[in-house]
């Protein structure tokens, strides 16, 4: 695969640096620009894609816009604008932007725009993309073994997040949930949001009632201080006690429809991606969506 060069302009330096590992994660090599003026000389370096924020010091997103379009005309432009920022937006298209995206945005929604300019300006013919172009590598999901406990899984994640801290504008959505794995590193399951607020739900909740009982409500009052004693009386129990049951498994050469009919037939949400017997990534819902929306938005050019 082609590696993306992107130019990421910004004037905030904790925005740019995390982004910058974001995308590198992702594959991507970034160039990194705090202004306007920067940006406009590092594009001698001849980046594939820029990403440009409207609001910046001196020479502001629209000032740099229109100089990268008069110099490089063929290099497609991301803008990143302010939330309701329509007039803005309207701006960038009429200077010649690719497309924007409002500021707080989603990684994986950024990662598949700079793909798409990037494959609008180059032409590219390619085919339906396969599970393994869109899923998520499992090196970007915090793991644990199975025998950790749910204390330990937490300390993982937040180790995790403070190794690749994500800031108030952009948010990496891989470490929403712990791939939980057998010794020999193949997945044995996730530990999601959902499992854990499951887990501290009493389980009289989800026992039968008696017939007499049958409407009758817990009382709020009943229940004060109970979410943090349940907390704590589960954070030392196994991850295996709650982690969700073995992913279902598709081929990382499987078509996308292929993985559209298996997860609305079994259902399921998330899929583990195989590739050679091994388990490479994780495709979700998301990933199918944002596809979706990819193809849709190329269609206005055809």
């Amino acid at each position: 695969m082609v590696k993306i060069k992107v130019l990421m302009v910004d004037d905030e330096e904790r925005f740019r640096t995390t982004t910058s590992k974001i995308l590198a994660r992702k594959g991507f090599e970034t160039l990194l620009a705090a202004s306007g003026e920067e940006a406009l000389e590092k594009m001698d370096r001849n980046p594939d894609v820029v990403i440009l924020d409207v609001k910046m010091g001196g020479m502001d997103g629209h000032a740099t816009l229109k100089h990268i379009k008069e110099r490089h005309p063929e290099t497609p432009v991301i803008m990143l604008t302010g939330h309701g920022d329509i007039p803005g937006a309207r701006k960038a298209y009429e200077t010649g932007a690719f497309d924007y995206l409002a500021k707080p945005c989603d990684v994986d929604l950024l990662g598949a725009k700079v793909q798409d300019a990037y494959e609008y300006a180059t032409k590219a013919t390619r085919a339906e993309k396969l599970a393994g172009d869109i899923m998520i590598p499992l090196e970007e999901y915090t793991k644990i073994p199975i025998d950790s406990t749910v204390r330990d899984a937490i300390l993982a994640l937040e180790k995790a997040m403070r190794e690749f801290l994500a800031t108030d504008r952009l948010m990496d959505t891989g470490h929403r949930s712990v791939v939980v794995t057998h010794r020999d590193g193949a997945v044995a399951g996730l530990l999601l949001p959902f499992n854990l607020i499951s887990a501290i739900r009493p389980e009289y909740l989800s026992a039968p009632k008696p017939s007499t009982a049958d409407s009758l409500q817990y009382s709020a009052m009943f229940w004060q201080g109970l979410f943090s004693s349940r907390v704590l009386e589960i954070m030392d129990e196994p991850v295996s006690t709650f982690m969700s049951d073995e992913l279902p498994t598709i081929s990382a050469d499987a078509n996308l429809m292929e993985v559209a009919n298996t997860m609305v037939t079994l259902p399921a949400r998330r899929m583990l991606v195989r590739s050679g017997g091994t388990d490479t990534g994780i495709i979700r819902e998301q990933e199918l969506f944002y596809e979706i929306a990819r193809i849709i938005s190329s269609s206005r050019d055809d």
